[in-house]
């Protein structure tokens, strides 16, 4: 659903737009067709509005991502498996990520002492200070998704997400 805010002198009106709406469709779909065009077109207002908030830091949102796994680590460093286990995105080529954040002085990586085939990288503190420039930024992008919910709605929302991915 599309959601458009027409502003009356005093109030915000709320307007739903539903999804044959808003992609203008003029066919009947099943309500599992409706979901899953939802659930794209949602993802990728959400995608954009996140990337207004990277573009003047250039940082694409796969390249956050890898940051936030890191400053997670607390210190530790993090080979490419736990980087990309741990990543949203599960098709990111990861060592790309790395490589464009090394160049940024955002993270280091060197090889293990104990396995010479292993990579690890950790946090810079350039990197941590991005992240932490960026952290109210993406709290408040967070709050703009979530304020048309009430708490019981945002976790009945999160349970029948985390259902509707779970394929038996």
């Amino acid at each position: 659903m599309k959601i458009c805010y027409t502003f009356v002198p005093t109030n915000i009106v709320l307007v739903i737009m539903k999804i044959e709406d808003v992609i203008k469709s003029t066919v009947t779909m099943d309500d599992a067709k409706k979901v899953i065009l939802n659930i794209m077109y949602t993802q990728n207002v959400i995608n954009d509005k996140f990337a207004e908030i990277m573009k003047p830091y250039d940082l694409s949102s796969e390249q956050y991502n890898v940051l936030r796994i890191l400053r997670g680590q607390k210190g530790c460093p993090a080979n490419m498996c736990i980087i990309q286990e741990r990543m949203l995105a599960k098709n990111s080529n990861t060592t790309r990520l790395i490589d464009k954040l090394l160049l940024k002085d955002f993270v280091t990586r060197e090889v293990c002492p104990d396995n010479r085939r292993k990579i690890e990288v950790l946090i810079t503190q350039k990197g941590l200070n991005i992240l932490n420039e960026l952290d109210p930024f993406v709290l408040e992008h967070e709050k703009l998704f979530a304020k048309n919910l009430t708490q019981a709605e945002l976790e009945q929302l999160n349970t029948l997400l985390e259902k509707y991915r779970t394929i038996n």
